[in-house]
């Protein structure tokens, strides 16, 4: 497969701590994320870590940090994810304050 015939779309990368035993919040957090952008995204990775890491990547770049921003509600990582891979798309309930 070359570069043009590569899917075009979003890969976003949830990075949890294994000793925290965080995984299923970075999995529920994924069913979000597919849910919500499944045309957008092309994939979606779970990558296990440790020391107390939650980190949210779209395309490399993170876009939230639990060390720096704690724990994320899911409706806040997907408005940071729809900026990134859906700019100005509605996400009905999710965008009301």
């Amino acid at each position: 497969m070359t570069t043009s015939d590569a899917p075009s779309g979003h890969r976003v990368q949830i990075e949890y701590c294994t000793q925290c035993r965080w995984l299923p919040r970075a999995a529920w957090l994924a069913q979000e994320l597919l849910t919500t952008f499944e045309t957008e995204l092309t994939e979606l990775s779970l990558a296990p870590g440790t020391g107390g890491v939650f980190v949210v990547r779209v395309d490399g770049d993170v876009v939230w940090d639990r060390k720096q921003q704690g724990f994320p509600e899911p409706t806040a990582v997907k408005r940071l994810v729809r900026d990134r891979v859906a700019p100005g798309r509605a996400l009905g309930h999710s965008d009301r304050p």
